[in-house]
């Protein structure tokens, strides 16, 4: 099968198209801009299936960028498969589309509170996932909703390598009492990609998630790989909000930190037949290339995350 991914430069779209090349399949990952129309259409045409993990990441980059990536670029991928007869899509979301939600795992069935939908990247994420969903009367569309991917590669890096680094660095010397990460290495994100495309049902999604941590134990884990102290000081939302509103911390961090960030993979285990690993090696991993980066920006800014 002939399959084009987007996004394949970056952090998980490396990963995604090395796994579908892995188990067989003729990867296209040709560098386009998705934005483009025409580029998109040629680069699609003659393929049999469409991975999309093209995606700008970002808590600082102007929310009308974030929106003509994420949204635009995503029609954009969906007209472009409709026009050229690609039969099936597989779409990249996040799990920050099913919750999280009060006092438990959040599922597929949920959703996210709507305090979250004031943060542009999860909106425009979220609108994304509707758009794509909403194309399967007409194409086969399966969506996929990574946690918090960790694991080589993570070179420019994201949000999360950055918190990677700030730990393993001892920047970051304090972590806050009420957020959690449901961590999962990359190398089953990209796995489960590639049994999403192969057994996944047509119009559902599923979290391809790991282990559900709390903030104080990740970063435990990520200074224990660095072999330093981890951080010990417990800092409570209510501090770090009017942090927030001081400017003295990024507000849209803030906002998606009021829950543990917590997520059930079991429909995905059940109907895929995904299994994810220990997490603690992808740790290692991602730590020792924080700690031997020649430097890794204060600021996330917005990477060209949109090309393909």
């Amino acid at each position: 099968m002939r399959i084009f991914v987007t996004g394949a430069t970056g952090f998980v779209g490396r990963h995604v198209a090395s796994a579908l090349a892995d188990a067989g399949a003729d990867v296209r990952a040709t560098r386009v801009d998705i934005l483009d129309e025409d580029q998109l259409e040629h680069a699609v045409a003659g393929c049999q299936a469409v991975v999309h993990v093209a995606a700008l990441y970002s808590y600082d980059a102007p929310a009308a960028e974030i929106a003509r990536v994420n949204v635009q670029g995503t029609a954009n991928v969906v007209r472009a498969c409709l026009r050229t007869g690609v039969r099936r899509l597989v779409h990249t979301s996040t799990a920050g589309t099913c919750g999280p939600v009060p006092g438990r795992p959040a599922t597929e069935a949920d959703a996210p509170p709507a305090w979250d939908l004031q943060v542009p990247y999860k909106r425009t994420k979220l609108a994304a996932e509707r758009l794509v969903l909403a194309a399967a009367a007409e194409l086969d569309v399966v969506v996929v909703n990574p946690t918090t991917p960790v694991g080589p590669g993570d070179l420019k890096p994201t949000p999360t390598g950055r918190m990677i680094a700030g730990v393993a660095r001892g920047r970051i010397r304090a972590y806050l009492a009420s957020c959690g990460l449901n961590v999962v290495d990359v190398a089953d994100v990209a796995r489960g990609h590639v049994l999403a495309l192969e057994y996944g049902a047509r119009g559902q999604r599923y979290l391809l998630g790991g282990v559900d941590l709390p903030l104080r134990d990740l970063f435990a884990l990520i200074a224990h790989a660095a072999g330093r102290s981890p951080p010990r000081l417990r800092v409570p939302y209510g501090a770090v909000a009017l942090a927030a509103r001081l400017g003295l911390a990024n507000r849209h961090e803030v906002r998606l930190a009021r829950l543990p960030m917590f997520y059930s993979c079991e429909k995905a285990i059940r109907e895929l037949g995904y299994q994810p690993g220990p997490i603690r090696n992808a740790i290692s991993i991602a730590t020792a290339e924080a700690l031997s980066a020649s430097a890794v920006s204060p600021l996330p800014g917005a990477s060209p995350a949109h090309a393909a």
